[in-house]
């Protein structure tokens, strides 16, 4: 399923991952490697979007060429 921008929609893993993530971060529990708290929306998702592709969730690209 394309999104209205053209490129193509992770699957439900990813979807649930950045969820997760994003929730974690409102809650202030959502942590980096280094330990450090998270606070950037933007960093939320990555950490989502990388938790879906170790556990092997078909994630799009990062869309840079």
């Amino acid at each position: 399923m394309a999104s209205r921008y053209g490129k193509k929609a992770g699957d439900k893993v990813a979807g649930d991952k950045v969820h997760t993530a994003m929730h974690e971060m409102a809650h202030g529990t959502l942590k980096t490697g280094s330990g450090k708290k998270v606070t950037s929306r933007k960093q939320a998702v990555a950490i989502g979007l990388n938790e879906a592709r170790k556990e092997g969730g078909k994630v799009p690209g990062s869309g840079s060429h």
